[in-house]
């Protein structure tokens, strides 16, 4: 009898035992993705970020965690692209601007008054040309995940408004180090100087710069609006921020995983637009309260001032020529 009781107590502490393993290895079989940016929390697009994070927790019931770094606590956008090429950190969330010396496809988002509506912007991105954009990188260790609205990008100025191209003449419009950037405030006649973003409000304020270029929550987020009083409405860019995931990452996820992880981002992708949206009309109220003299000038004049950009391309670069001709075709309301 005694013998019989041992050997159930001992079948009993063998299952406990076996249970518990079975929940270690459960519990280790968990992963956790990195994703560093450079933006604030209050930022629409880190937002979108924290939605996409929060429904990879949802999907995979805890088991695939998404830990977000925001304001630079892991680099700039550059150095989190590099630790992104080398597998440091997992994700990381960049303008389209930031990967034209990683991705050189993408410098056709850097061309001015490329998107003529939201509908055309939307068409391209959500499409094919969209997505094989976002798997552009994949040679470097860059796969795009999907695309976040970063809005429309306009110039804005300390000392007179811009109502037409004349009026950029010699002034010095602070640019992101991009050359499609330079190009374009060069062909409006005006002098590009690249300036850190973090150096700007202080360059506008002594004189370095007369100007710069960027959207709405933007212009406010950096309070660059009690400087520059003028903001005129040319839109010349529409510059996406693409959710990148590394190769060495994506490639050690599971299918069930990589599914979790692309659904949860396309989700988080519409709702940020909505998000976006909220934010660009509170900006533009809250800049308009303070002060700032709002332009909608004639587009027309400085598109025409940039078509020698485009042309550029014909021959010197005939494929990347093509790719512009299929995303200018590719507008639903493209007039006849």
């Amino acid at each position: 009898m005694h013998r019989s009781f041992t050997s159930v107590f001992a079948a009993l502490i063998a299952i406990v035992l076996l249970i518990s393993g079975c929940g270690d290895a459960v519990t280790k079989k968990k992963k956790t993705i990195r994703l560093a940016h450079a933006l604030s929390t209050s930022h629409p697009v880190h937002i979108g970020m924290e939605r996409m994070a929060k429904l990879v927790g949802e999907k995979s019931d805890g088991q695939l965690e998404i830990v977000i770094f925001p304001s630079q606590q892991l680099g700039s956008e550059r150095e989190t692209l590099e630790l992104l090429q080398i597998g440091s950190i997992g994700m990381t969330k960049v303008s389209s601007a930031a990967l034209e010396n990683f991705v050189p496809e993408l410098r056709v988002y850097s061309l001015p008054y490329l998107f003529q509506n939201d509908e055309h912007v939307l068409e391209v991105l959500n499409g094919e040309i969209g997505r094989e954009l976002l798997l552009a990188g994949e040679d470097y260790w860059l796969r795009g995940l999907t695309y976040y609205d970063a809005g429309y990008r306009s110039f804005y100025t300390v000392n007179k408004p811009v109502e037409s191209p004349e009026d950029l003449q010699g002034q010095k419009i602070r640019v992101m180090e991009s050359q499609m950037s330079v190009n374009m405030v060069r062909e409006l006649g005006g002098s590009p100087t690249p300036i850190s973003w973090g150096e700007l409000y202080t360059a506008l304020q002594q004189g370095v710069v007369d100007g710069a270029e960027n959207n709405p929550p933007s212009f406010l987020a950096s309070r660059h609006y009690e400087v520059a009083k003028y903001y005129s409405l040319d839109e010349h860019l529409m510059l996406p921020d693409l959710l990148l995931i590394s190769t060495l990452q994506w490639n050690n996820l599971s299918e069930q995983e990589q599914q979790w992880v692309q659904e949860s981002a396309d989700s988080s992708a519409a709702y940020q637009r909505q998000v976006w949206a909220e934010a660009e009309e509170e900006a533009m109220e809250i800049v308009q309260e303070a002060g700032v003299e709002v332009i909608y000038p004639d587009k027309e004049p400085f598109i025409e001032m940039t078509r020698p950009i485009y042309d550029s391309f014909k021959e010197s670069e005939p494929e990347f020529y093509n790719l512009i001709q299929r995303i200018k075709d590719a507008n639903p309301k493209q007039e006849s």
